[in-house]
């Protein structure tokens, strides 16, 4: 089905707006307790930026999105964010802003029609690579410390290369005091050459206020770093 904006009306009740004639009528309420909520929160060390995607679907996280019109509104940290779409993506709520302005605690609350509100606190701290990776590397246990995870943390591992043919590396790894091995076995899974290596700091998790329908909140860092491999 293609996405479309459902508008939030001010009767309280959500109308929905159908792009086509085969989906719901326009004169069709939406029980707000039918709204999904879909959080994304991501950002890499190499872009230095973090972006907040919010949207609100009917009827589950693969439903069309809505437009939320006054009352109904959706804040990260106090301030009012605007909405947007694009023919890919549907309606969304969209805030970029630099890493270092984006460390610790914040909150998105979402507010529908009759007043009631959702609120979903969060935390973030950037997990940084503290192991120097020379130019050329061979091939043998390869050792990386990560500063920013817990103890017992888990981290997706990727290393590619520029082999079509080559089944790369990718992978969760649990993450003991914030080291990460690959190991010269794992490294049979790509060639020579240069390579590309990616640690993700991920995290997927259902929302503590929500609706009836629930939502998600997923949530992505990234390290990103190049050299040679060599035998």
């Amino acid at each position: 089905m293609r996405n479309c904006l459902i508008t939030l009306t001010a009767v309280a009740s959500l109308i929905f707006t159908s792009c086509t004639s085969n989906e719901i009528g326009s004169n069709k309420d939406v029980n707000p307790e039918s709204v999904y909520f879909d959080y994304r929160v991501w950002g890499d060390e190499s872009k230095d930026d973090m972006t907040v995607f919010l949207q609100y679907r009917f009827s589950g996280p693969g439903g069309t999105t809505l437009v939320l019109e006054k009352p109904a509104k959706v804040e990260l940290d106090g301030k009012e964010i605007s909405a947007d779409s694009s023919r890919l993506s549907g309606a969304y709520y969209e805030v970029t802003m630099p890493v270092k302005d984006f460390i610790g605690r914040h909150s998105i609350a979402f507010t529908d029609l009759d007043g009631k509100q959702y609120k979903e606190d969060f935390d973030f701290q950037p997990i940084t690579l503290k192991t120097n990776i020379p130019e050329k590397v061979r091939r043998n246990d390869l050792v990386f410390d990560i500063a920013g995870l817990d103890p017992v943390d888990y981290v997706r591992v990727l290393l590619t290369d520029t082999s079509f043919a080559s089944p790369d590396i990718n992978k969760i790894d649990t993450v003991r005091n914030g080291r990460v091995i690959i190991s010269k076995k794992d490294l049979q899974n790509v060639v020579n050459g240069p390579v590309y290596l990616e640690f993700y700091k991920e995290e997927n998790k259902p929302l503590k206020e929500v609706t009836k329908e629930g939502g998600n909140l997923y949530f992505s860092y990234g390290l990103k770093r190049d050299f040679s491999l060599q035998d």
